[in-house]
């Protein structure tokens, strides 16, 4: 692979950086991470550097870049302690023009620009989550109307997102047949409850009830029938992103610990200089390696079509364990500063522990890398 940047590339690097320099953001995540409070004005400064616009096409405004120019500008806020794990829905921008129909399109893209959230997918429910096909949540015709009923759960962004791209399954078809459905959360007959986390806490996480809510045939996202076909696309998208954000935030913990480790003073001496601190700092240094290259082979796979649910798999299995293991040493590191929440270390480290579950389990990635390795064999 080539690593040298574009000028593209380079550009809005330099873009990151200048804003990242601009003020202390590290004193407004906090408070959002306090309050679970989702970092609006830090977004909509991303947008102005056209970043929620990047995988969009040209004629759509965007810069029509693929997953390696995204990779770079991850790593590169992860680096600078940015809360990537809430800029997941612009690299689903595409998923509306390729699924969308117009008026489902122009509602989505009223909002690019504007840093707010915009949409998300509503799969899990209390009783399927991994084993997605064992959902509950169905739609009737009636009377030329579709009716929703069931209730998802630990649905991100559903707090604040005006619609959610629903799926749910026929209620009159003998075999399973699931759908999707592009939902205006505004319907009568939508609940919406939060729910705490341990970590993530600027983007909400809630139940979200459908009581006989109703729907056109209009609202049907994509082709009916092919909605499970869709969201395996989405999970691939989502895992590698995921991966990304744990890379992006073990690299900043790892460099935030090297230098604490450089003039924190022990037994009058830097604990940089002692055996058991440089072990740590070596085997951190090999999994950030291995992270990067792998993310970075991941990406050039995606933008020549050549990415499969293994990689994402791969990605997402390898990086979310390595990156909580860097922030872990980084963490014993601190010490005391760690533990005590004194530093961005401790919101790192409850990210981390969520991300080894969400989008994802650690389990079903082996089992999906599992599947795909042994079938290049077959």
């Amino acid at each position: 692979m080539n690593y040298r940047l574009t000028n593209e590339q380079e550009a809005f690097i330099a873009g990151v950086r200048d804003l990242m320099s601009q003020e202390d953001w590290e004193r407004y995540f906090s408070a959002c991470d306090d309050n679970n409070e989702y970092p609006e004005r830090f977004v909509k400064e991303l947008a102005k550097l056209g970043l929620d616009s990047l995988l969009l096409p040209e004629e759509y405004g965007g810069s029509d870049a693929g997953l390696v120019t995204l990779a770079l500008i991850w790593e590169e806020l992860g680096r600078l302690g940015a809360p990537t794990y809430v800029l997941y829905q612009m690299a689903g921008f595409p998923t509306i023009l390729q699924e969308g129909t117009q008026e489902q399109i122009d509602k989505i893209m009223a909002y690019i620009g504007t840093g707010k959230q915009v949409w998300n997918s509503a799969v899990t429910e209390p009783d399927a989550g991994s084993d997605v096909r064992s959902l509950q949540t169905t739609y009737t015709r009636k009377k030329g109307k579709v009716y929703l009923n069931g209730t998802k759960c630990y649905i991100t962004s559903a707090a604040e997102t005006p619609y959610l791209v629903v799926m749910a399954k026929d209620s009159a078809s003998f075999e399973p047949i699931f759908s999707e459905f592009f939902v205006d959360m505004s319907k009568p007959g939508i609940s919406v409850s939060h729910l705490p986390k341990l970590g993530l806490k600027m983007d909400s996480c809630c139940v979200v009830e459908f009581d006989n809510v109703e729907l056109e045939e209009k609202d049907f996202f994509g082709t009916e029938g092919n909605g499970f076909a869709r969201v395996k696309k989405e999970f691939d998208l989502e895992r590698f992103l995921i991966a990304c954000s744990n890379y992006g935030c073990a690299y900043c913990a790892f460099e935030d610990a090297a230098r604490y480790a450089n003039k924190r003073v022990q037994f009058d001496l830097p604990i940089a200089k002692t055996q058991l601190i440089q072990e740590k700092f070596a085997y951190m240094s090999v999994q950030l390696t291995n992270m990067k290259n792998m993310i970075y082979h991941t990406a050039w796979k995606a933008d020549n079509g050549q990415m499969t649910p293994g990689d994402a798999a791969k990605c997402k299995l390898y990086c979310s364990k390595a990156a909580f293991d860097v922030v872990d040493n980084a963490m014993q590191v601190f010490g005391g500063q760690g533990i005590t929440g004194e530093h961005r270390i401790s919101r790192f480290w409850r990210d981390l522990r969520v991300d080894r579950v969400s989008g994802g389990s650690e389990e079903m990635q082996v089992l999906t890398l599992g599947r795909e390795v042994l079938r290049e064999y077959v």
